[in-house]
């Protein structure tokens, strides 16, 4: 990675209006004050209006000299509209559209209106398609209430600068916050970037992280003072690994970030993983739901002594969070509060008949009150009304915690099932990989024992003692119910014992699959080609960052058979349940279809 040093301010031109547009913009100015006050007065849901550089014109599009001439005078203003979440969102769209387009043509037959609704900004966004933001921030503000597009230029000048310094270290420039979602609730405008530290050999991560924190807020400092934008402007910096490791723990910061995160400069990572979550497929950790679940008691606690607004938010979230939880420990990714209501009817008490109707109930009347008190609905709140409430929401809460009670069983019987299958299964290998077979499975472990045990001493005989926690554990289950500790426990052993008989079978393998590995040269490229029971891989050059990976039948004279496209996934797989010959030998059709593929000038290693 280039040096991360001391930042130092730099010389960086803030993108501006070209001079034929600022001329154009000082001769219309009363115009576009004009046509400014005139649209905005018609319509409430105009977010920001912006003068946009001038039309280029291309010479190879060979237009008309009158049609060059009219793109010439045109003056391009932008309209941006947030209507997506209202009903009658394409009529409120349409009329926009329509009364900007008459104003225009009354004001000045050179200005060209453009209406945008900020869903599409985002969907340019997710479609990495940037332009729009970039004309935004050489363009000029004519009306920008909510500072969007205040908000749209610092971001911009700010991810140029690193983009400059650092290039192809930034994975991803996230906007985030109510500002790029056109509710500008906050006086903040924030921003994340991931950056890639997997090629560090120089420093630790942490310090690397400190160093380009820190850098990256100063070229935040000055992107302030270059564009004249006064709101605060956040900046928080991930490294790759850690922000890697928070998707594999489902971090709930990260749920938000990533469901709620534009991307306004992405390599294509960032909207994988922002798909992978609306798929389902990012799972929350133990730690993410233990969270959800102690944030209920706490907020009750709370509530007990707020005020009508306080309360409001903290009963909602007290019950809102617990329902939550039970739903990520079913397996369910968090879903929005209105959807959790209908999820928890619909997963436990239709599907799974473990809680009564009347605990969604209670749910659902108190987020209505929650709206009502955000709306202005409800104004006061007598005693009796609050009584009311606190009583059910712990009700509530008692009855939450033994279904999570009733979910965490289930959990750890799964838990259990699973450790006792790795288990077999993995002793099963270490078997296969000494050519023992096993017919019956009951037989498993006592021939593990004696073979390899206690005869070939191949491993600890503390690892029968797992073995048989594990068989004792899973026949116990339905009768003894195990605390938290105790399955941890011996969770952490099952862990140790399946990581030490994997790394033994590996191991084995791989030194077997050395015995069947043909290396060549050939010109500058190295590959190899490895010779199974009846399948040979070739690996076309070793030493590419992505592999090429090929399969093809062995034949009984050497040769290979027609050649199609694997995988190192697909060759992984066969290597377990493929015998690899104890000997390989390379005969003259081996040799020929070496040849075929890479040409006569091919070399066999010997002892590479």
């Amino acid at each position: 990675m280039q040096n991360t040093g001391n930042y130092q301010p730099q010389a960086f031109n803030v993108p501006q209006l070209p001079k034929e547009a600022q001329e154009k913009l000082d001769a219309m100015k009363s115009k576009l004050d004009k046509f400014t006050k005139a649209v905005t007065k018609e319509s409430k849901d105009i977010m920001g209006i912006c003068l946009l550089p001038p039309t280029k014109i291309h010479p190879e599009d060979n237009l008309p000299e009158s049609e060059v001439e009219k793109l010439k005078k045109r003056i391009n203003v932008l309209i941006i509209i947030d209507v997506e979440t209202k009903k009658e969102w394409a009529k409120l769209r349409d009329n926009v559209i329509q009364k900007s387009v008459k104003k225009a043509n009354e004001i000045d037959e050179n200005l060209f209106v453009t209406v945008m609704d900020i869903a599409e900004i985002r969907e340019n966004c997710f479609d990495a398609k940037y332009e729009v933001l970039e004309m935004i921030a050489s363009g000029a503000s004519l009306y920008d209430p909510k500072d969007f597009l205040a908000a749209t230029k610092i971001s911009e000048v700010h991810k140029n600068m690193v983009l400059k310094k650092f290039d192809k270290y930034i994975v991803s420039y996230i906007a985030v916050g109510s500002l790029f979602r056109g509710d500008a609730k906050s006086n903040d405008i924030d921003v994340s970037i991931v950056i890639d530290d997997t090629d560090v050999k120089k420093m630790t991560r942490a310090e690397l992280k400190d160093k380009l924190s820190a850098i990256i807020r100063g070229m935040g400092y000055d992107a302030s003072q270059l564009t004249g934008v006064k709101k605060a402007f956040h900046i928080q910096t991930y490294i790759l690994t850690d922000f890697w490791d928070a998707i594999k723990d489902a971090n709930p910061v990260i749920y938000t970030f990533l469901r709620d995160g534009v991307p306004i400069y992405d390599r294509g990572v960032f909207m994988p993983w922002k798909l992978l979550l609306k798929m389902g497929r990012i799972k929350p950790s133990p730690e993410a739901i233990d969270l959800q679940m102690d944030v209920g008691e706490r907020l009750i606690q709370r509530t007990k002594g707020k005020m009508i607004g306080i309360m409001g938010d903290d009963l909602y979230y007290a019950i809102l969070n617990p329902a939550q939880a039970a739903l990520m420990l079913y397996g369910i990714a968090p879903p929005t509060p209105k959807e959790t209501i209908q999820l928890m009817e619909d997963v436990f008490v239709k599907k799974e008949k473990l809680l009564e109707k009347k605990y969604v109930d209670i749910l659902s009347k108190i987020r209505k009150y929650y709206k009502d008190i955000e709306h202005g609905t409800i104004k006061e709140v007598k005693g009796k009304d609050i009584d009311e409430l606190l009583g059910d929401a712990e009700d509530y809460i008692k009855r939450i915690k033994k279904l999570f009670d009733e979910i965490q069983d289930r959990r750890d019987k799964d838990s259990i099932d699973e450790m006792y299958t790795n288990c077999m299964d993995v002793v099963a290998d270490a078997l296969k990989v000494n050519e023992i077979e096993v017919k019956e499975k009951s037989k498993l472990v006592s021939t593990f024992k004696k073979e390899l045990v206690d005869d070939k001493k191949v491993f600890p005989k503390q690892y029968i003692d797992t073995l048989k926690l594990v068989i004792d554990t899973k026949n116990g289950a339905k009768t003894k119910k195990l605390t938290w500790p105790e399955l941890e426990k011996i969770r952490r052993e099952v862990r140790g014992f399946i990581k030490g008989v994997i790394e033994y079978v590996q191991r084995k393998r791989g030194y077997e699959l050395e015995r069947a590995k043909v290396k060549f040269k050939y010109g500058e490229k190295y590959g190899e080609a490895i010779l199974l029971d009846k399948i040979v891989y070739v690996i076309n050059d070793v030493d590419a960052q992505d592999k090429e990976v090929n399969k093809a039948t062995l034949n009984k004279d050497g040769g290979f058979g027609t050649l199609a496209k694997s995988s190192l996934e697909e060759f992984e797989k066969d290597i377990m349940k493929i015998t690899v010959p104890n000997k390989v030998f390379i005969k003259e059709k081996t040799f020929e279809s070496l040849k075929g593929l890479f040409g006569n000038d091919i070399e066999i290693l010997v002892n590479y």
